[in-house]
Order: structure tokens, then sequence, then C-alpha cells
């Protein structure tokens, strides 16, 4: 209580024990000495000129364990002067029925401000703290994307986004929930979480479409297979492309990138895809691989380099440790370019000799960085022979793509992907 007297804050928020299995077993006192402590604490806040918050921890279970003695704890907080009621789902084990059912219960005994606090322990902590605002609560509280103990505790993003675009609640100033998807990424920037790309809403995945069938629709209305529009919260809508797609994926996708195709010519490119996809490769998260496919479709295109030749060499030299090198023939124009670099792995080896190779021809390479290398192996019941995925991040001072290899050869899948960064690298440059 001193902390937070101490903390200078206007409004404090405190809980306390709701559930007579907590009070007698954990905190072990007696129901009338938790009742007391209740009212005393909230009372003391607001002595102390503070605006009190009361959250009821395990609100659901210890009502359903004891409705009347649930019932007591909140009128003591109210006695005390609480100015806000929170009811919890501490356990996040109440379904929504149940919630429903006991809200409609206590509102006519309760008649006071309350909040819904609900964890995700039965994937219904969103669907609940909305059963809540619905049956009258004033207050939700959560966390951005959901993060919290467990399972995680209610998405704000999620519950504001259903309050202001389908349940007609003003819970954000005007315009500001098209700034949801930014808060989100940059909430799990600082926690340093990897974003979760099918959150709803917010999630890179929240409106992307991958079927054959769902994007020809798309193509002819968005509002086929979208809830809402993604703009109204700062998301987009992308098409995936993967061996379930139709040729409306990949002509999206051409539009996408500027590529100009026909209708026609893109059927050797999803047979293409197919048969890759069934030999490990994956393009939904690497689209910049499937980009290069269209542009090499594209009447009048030249790859700005071919392969010639590569070998790259690993071995260990005493006193060096581990000692990789890579030889890459390159054709540029009419010129063949042949060059050797040595780096800390072999496929840093082949990505410095191939920026070698290329550096005079294209400035712009020097631009590009390799920013994440990630492998995957796809059937390890095959020990050394497995197949390996590698996908490459690249990105220069505007963008950021995504290639992939596969292979029984790590290195070869390694080149692939790699090739087909800069390939995609210097198709936006220009």
């Amino acid at each position: 209580i001193k902390a937070l007297l101490d903390s200078q804050t206007p409004v404090c928020t405190i809980f306390g024990k709701t559930w007579n299995l907590h009070v007698t077993e954990v905190l072990q006192t007696t129901l009338e000495d938790n009742l007391r402590i209740i009212e005393d604490s909230v009372a003391y806040l607001n002595a102390n000129d503070k605006r009190v918050i009361y959250d009821a921890e395990h609100f659901f279970d210890g009502y359903k364990a004891d409705s009347s003695y649930a019932l007591e704890t909140l009128k003591a907080a109210i006695r005390g002067g609480a100015e806000t009621v929170v009811l919890c789902d501490t356990n996040g084990g109440t379904l929504p029925w149940e919630v429903e059912a006991i809200l409609r219960e206590i509102r006519p005994k309760l008649n006071h401000p309350f909040g819904m606090h609900t964890h995700n322990d039965s994937e219904a902590a969103v669907v609940n703290a909305l059963i809540g605002v619905r049956e009258g609560a004033i207050q939700v509280q959560g966390t951005i994307n959901g993060v919290g103990e467990r399972c995680g505790n209610a998405n704000l993003c999620s519950i504001m986004a259903d309050l202001e675009l389908k349940m007609g609640y003003e819970c954000l100033p005007k315009g500001n929930i098209q700034h949801l998807y930014d808060l989100s990424h940059f909430v799990a920037e600082v926690a340093n979480i990897t974003p979760d790309e099918h959150l709803p809403f917010v999630g890179k995945s929240a409106f992307a479409h991958k079927g054959g069938v769902h994007v020809a629709a798309m193509r002819r209305s968005a509002q086929s297979y979208q809830h809402v529009e993604p703009e109204r919260v700062g998301n987009k809508m992308r098409v995936v492309v993967s061996d379930l797609s139709g040729r409306g994926n990949l002509l999206s996708k051409a539009e996408e990138h500027g590529v100009e195709v026909e209708g026609s010519e893109v059927i050797p490119i999803l047979n293409e895809i197919k048969e890759l996809e069934a030999r490990g490769f994956s393009f939904e998260a690497a689209e910049a691989s499937v980009a290069i496919m269209l542009k090499r479709q594209e009447y009048g295109y030249k790859p700005p380099f071919e392969l010639i030749d590569f070998f790259v060499n690993v071995e260990h030299r005493q006193g060096r440790g581990i000692f990789a090198e890579a030889m890459v023939k390159v054709r540029v124009q009419d010129e063949v370019l042949h060059t050797a670099a040595e780096g800390n792995g072999p496929v840093n080896a082949l990505d410095i000799a191939l920026r070698k190779a290329l550096i005079g021809y294209y400035p712009q390479i020097k631009n590009f960085t390799l920013s994440d290398y990630k492998v995957r192996i796809l059937d390890s019941d095959h020990g050394t022979e497995a197949i390996t995925r590698v996908l490459i991040d690249t990105r220069n001072a505007t963008s950021r793509w995504s290639t992939v290899g596969a292979g029984t050869n790590i290195i070869e899948a390694s080149w692939r992907a790699l090739a087909d960064s800069v390939e995609y690298g210097l198709m936006i440059a220009h």
C-alpha cells in the first residue's frame, strides 16, 4: 500500500481474494478478515486522495464456488470507495455462456460500475471480455497482442478492433484505430518478441489469401473473403503463393510487383511452383522468389546475371580453425566474370564472391544486406540425406525481401536463395 502511495499516480489498481478456497487455503485467514482487509485497503487509498480500481481476483471461479461470498467481496470494495470493480477470470477457464449467465445474475445485485479482466487459457479471453462489455462493463483490462502469463491475457488489439468496427463503441480517439497494426508491431519490437503472423486484425496473415478459389473471388470483390477492410486497422491484404494457388494468385502477385504477364503465361510457373513445393520449397514466406519467377516469364526480360559455375571448399587449417573459400563464375551481358572469396562459412563465402563478381556492373549491390538466414530440415528421418529448406532475408535502405531454396545439398539450396535474392534486389532497384 505504501508503494502505491509513493507512486504518485492518480489511480491505483489493487486486487483481493474472491474465491473462498484462496482465502482459507492460500491466505490462510478467515472469510470475515478477508472482507475487512479489502474494505480497509481501498478506504485507506481513498483517504489519501487515490482513485481506486479494485480487481476481484478469481471472481468467476469464486462465484461458482460460493456466489454470496463472492458478491460480499465486491460490496466490501465498494464500501471502501472503489470507483470500479473488475471481475477477473484469473484461471481463464470460464466459458462464454457461463460469463454471460453470471453477469446477468449479478447485475441487479451489483448496481456499480464494473470491468472485465480475462485470461486465454480456454481460448475465450477476447469473447469473454466482449460479452462483459455487452452486459454493461465500462472497462476492459488486457495486453497488446495478448502477451501474458500461461496462455496470455485478453488481446486488446482484437478487443479494440471489435469494439470500434463491429460493436459501435468509440473507445479510441477518432481515426486512431488505423494505427493498430503499427502499435502491435511496435510493442512486439520493444518486447523483443517475434510478431505472431496469425493474430486477428494485426497479423501479417490476417488478410492473406492462398486458396485459388478464394483469390479468384477476391479479384472480383475484396469483400468476398474479408470481414473488414484491412486498411481500417493499418494492415493490408496480400496474396500468398503455394501449391494450393490458382492463376489468380499469380496474376495478383504479378500486379503487385509490376510484372506484365498474361493469364496463360502463368500456367508454367504454377506447375513449377507445385513441383518445387513437392520437393520441399515453400513460397508463402518467400514472395521475392515468386516475383523473380514471374519476371523471368515477362517478354523481353533478361536476367542481370547467369550462373556458369560455383565451387565451395571448407577445410580446417591449423592455427586458423574452419576456413571457407568460394569460387563463382557468372556471365553478365557478354562478359564472363570469375571471382573467389573467403568467408566465415560456405554461404558467407558464396555471398561475398557473388557480390565481388557483380559490383562493377551493379554498384547498388553494396546496399544489400543479408539480414537473416534460416535453415529447416524437412525430413529428419533421412538423416544427412534429408531435404534442407533455406530462407534468406535481405534488405536495403527501403525494402526487405525473402527468397527460398531447398534440396538435399544445403550449399545448392543456399545458392538458389542467394541468387534469387540478388536478382530481386536488382529488379526493384531498376
